[in-house]
């Protein structure tokens, strides 16, 4: 074995690029050959659907053959989650989408992010001696803009009315769905984190415990609260009886949030950016997301024969990881709420930037340091989901509460919990995500598309935290480098890597944590440690991927939905 530090470091340039995709991926013993994937692509000439929860995906299945859009199915299947999943979205959050409208041949998106109160203000926090937002309780709590999302994207593209789509939703919350298993788990480390906090024992452990695997889980305070939506529309919600509640309970508890800020708040339709990956044109939402993010990690990796390289390579593994230092660094000091701030995203997401950015980076060792920003950016849980229709028209949802289930804040006897995103604001005013009344704070949660030739290809996206840029990337490398499909791009292991930005006044000098998922082997571990890479446990944060694929020659879709999930991809 390698004694000396010249000798490992010979070790990880031998290394480099010869590692066999045997070692470094599960070994799936399948007929077709596909050694990353867990399960064959499912297909389907009708419509699709891939969400993080079956009951969820068979709901939008039902609203596509009740004769609803892809967005009315999306939106159904959201309300599901919003009761199935909690751990990861409900109203109390907020919503980005991307949606392929077919009849007008055009990409649209919506940013449906809530923003800070009025009364949440930098002099409230000095007078207050806090020098950070709290992650959670009363004061992180921002306006959630995801019912008004649902609104406007029905509007807009709705065919069944409001009251079908949440219908399904009212059901199971009224008599039950059997809790999945990585929700179960959720729920157990969501308890630790805001069960003291009133009306989560009584709304989420009827039992005296949280929800185990298979147990029925009812939440009839949620199925009041969508049927007082669906009878009276979002203004029941923003300026009605749910309002009002919301102000009552956040005033009693010392929160911020109040009936004006609910009152004026409004979606808005964005334009999607995008770049282009050796001919796929990969689009993301531009801030207050962190989307672009991932196509700097693209038009960096660009420079580079990254499927010569190899799947699971160290050098694959090493070059993805300094482009992503450099990515998040940008990610750190730029995407802001661009009402607020003049973002560069042209200039970010150019090839002649990538090209600056790229020379700064060395395969021969990992970089201790960039020039460095300031956030605090990776936690996270979400949810993602995208629907097809027989129309052609997609839609890209994702949807969140932020850091576990949020806040904890649970407005009385309304169901659900209030998002905790306004713990990503900064209380520094050099800033530009510093705290601002009627900011949107800075946002993890990405939807992303795939166009190519002018026509849809992919709808995908994946949930996790600063995760979500990392793997829309490694998703779209699986596919175009080393020719993936679908299914495989999303099951194939994953890198995470964490810690290139650090809080406000401090600099980046560890050079971050690279976590790998277990089945990456331990010569490939020492390798990364020999170019200076710290690894870390897999500790679960890879994300979770769901994507629909159109193959416009044979008129059929592909739905993938990856193993790390309780999910499915399901057709007609």
């Amino acid at each position: 074995m390698f004694r000396t530090v010249a000798g490992i470091a010979g070790m990880a340039m031998m290394v480099l690029g010869s590692v066999s995709v045997a070692e470094t991926i599960p070994g799936y013993d399948r007929v077709s050959g596909s050694p990353h994937a867990s399960r064959s692509e499912v297909i389907a000439p009708h419509g699709m659907a891939a969400t993080s929860q079956p009951l969820a995906t068979q709901i939008a299945l039902d609203i596509l053959k009740a004769g609803g859009s892809a967005i009315d199915a999306a939106i159904a299947a959201n309300a599901a989650l919003g009761l199935m999943e909690p751990t990861g979205c409900g109203i109390g959050g907020d919503l980005f989408a991307i949606v392929w409208d077919a009849e007008n041949k055009e990409l649209v998106g919506l940013n449906a992010s809530g923003r800070a109160p009025a009364l949440m203000t930098l002099e409230y926090f000095r007078d207050n001696n806090l020098d950070s937002i709290p992650r959670f309780g009363p004061l992180p709590v921002s306006v959630p803009g995801a019912v008004d999302g649902w609104f406007e994207l029905h509007g807009r593209y709705g065919r069944l009315p409001i009251k079908d789509l949440l219908a399904p939703a009212i059901h199971y919350a009224r008599n039950g769905f059997p809790v999945s298993e990585v929700i179960a788990q959720y729920f157990e480390l969501n308890k630790k984190r805001i069960g003291e906090y009133p009306g989560f024992v009584e709304t989420f452990m009827p039992r005296g415990h949280t929800p185990k695997t298979g147990e029925l889980f009812k939440n009839t305070q949620l199925a009041k609260t969508y049927e007082m939506i669906a009878d009276g529309g979002r203004d029941t919600f923003y300026k009605g009886d749910i309002a009002r509640r919301i102000d009552s309970f956040m005033t009693e508890y010392g929160g911020l949030l109040r009936y004006d800020d609910l009152a004026a708040h409004k979606s808005e339709w964005v334009a999607p950016v995008a770049t282009n990956y050796r001919g796929w044109d990969v689009f993301e939402l531009p801030p207050n997301g962190q989307g672009i993010a991932a196509l700097q990690i693209l038009n960096i990796l660009e420079g580079y024969d990254i499927a010569a390289m190899g799947f699971g390579s160290v050098e694959y593994i090493h070059t993805f990881v300094e482009a992503k230092k450099l990515a998040f660094e940008d990610r750190a000091k730029y995407y802001v709420d661009m009402d607020f701030a003049g973002v560069p995203v042209d200039r970010l997401i150019s090839k002649e930037y990538a090209s600056e950015r790229r020379a700064l980076l060395t395969q021969a060792t990992a970089a201790k340091s960039y020039p460095a920003g300031d956030a605090k950016l990776n936690d996270g849980d979400t949810i993602y989901l995208t629907v097809a229709d027989s129309n052609g028209n997609m839609v890209s949802l994702i949807q969140s509460n932020y850091v576990g289930m949020g806040s904890g804040m649970i407005p009385g006897e309304l169901g659900f919990v209030l998002q905790n995103r306004a713990n990503l604001f900064a209380l520094d005013e050099a800033h530009a995500n510093v705290l601002e009344p009627g900011k949107r704070p800075f946002h993890t949660i990405i939807p992303a598309f795939v166009m190519k030739d002018g026509a849809p290809l992919i709808s995908f996206g994946l949930m996790g935290g600063a995760m979500q840029p990392q793997g829309h990337a490694q998703i779209i490398v699986n596919m175009v480098d080393f020719g993936m499909n679908l299914q495989e791009a999303g099951d194939a292991a994953r890198i995470n890597h964490t810690g290139s930005s650090q809080p406000t006044g401090t600099t980046m000098s560890d050079g971050g944590v690279v976590h790998l998922e277990s089945t990456f082997s331990e010569e490939i571990r020492i390798a990364l440690k020999a170019l200076g890479h710290t690894l870390g446990d897999s500790d679960g944060s890879f994300g979770g991927y769901q994507a629909i694929l159109w193959d416009e020659q044979e008129g059929v879709y592909y739905g993938a939905s990856e193993v790390r999930k309780d999910g499915q991809a399901a057709g007609y």
